[in-house]
């Protein structure tokens, strides 16, 4: 039974975890993309068809339910996939991902390092999310590295914060 307790426990602050890192990296990359150069970003933009990921995995979920989405609705729900990931990145790192001593690296660093890896520059192309890696400008790939940087950071000293008061 205790184990059920302690993973259930980590679980939680995982969630809490995922959910302070997404708001963190959300701030890293909105002000880095709000500060990009013109070219770069209009690059980016024609990439992914003015569509984040995440707007795009929401139309596919609502193909499959044989729904079509407003742009409010993609958006709307484009934000809740996002979220849900993150959150559930943060679970999954407080039950499992601490036990990897890489991840733990940089403070939390080697997570958000191979997070973006899988996540940015893997799964999102392998699903028919966005176009190949090599459609963007790096600067949107040194964007996503940094936001997820920081969000390794983040999930990690919030974890250090609760495992000292919980």
């Amino acid at each position: 039974m205790r184990r059920k307790t302690a993973v259930g426990r980590n679980a939680l602050k995982g969630a809490i975890a995922g959910a302070v890192a997404t708001w963190v990296l959300d701030r890293v990359t909105t002000y880095m993309y709000e500060h990009e150069a013109g070219p770069e970003r209009e690059r980016e933009d024609r990439a992914r068809a003015g569509r984040t990921a995440y707007e795009s995995a929401a139309e596919r979920v609502a193909r499959l339910l044989g729904r079509e989405l407003s742009q409010e609705e993609r958006q709307r729900l484009g934000v809740a996939i996002h979220w849900f990931l993150g959150i559930g990145a943060g679970v999954a790192y407080g039950v499992y991902g601490r036990n990897v001593p890489t991840f733990r690296r940089a403070g939390g660093g080697g997570f958000g390092t191979a997070f973006w890896a899988a996540v940015d520059e893997g799964m999102v192309t392998l699903l028919g999310l966005t176009p190949p890696p090599k459609a963007f400008p790096w600067q949107t790939h040194a964007r996503g590295l940094a936001g997820h940087l920081a969000y390794g950071v983040a999930a990690e000293q919030t974890l250090r914060v609760l495992d000292a008061v919980a």
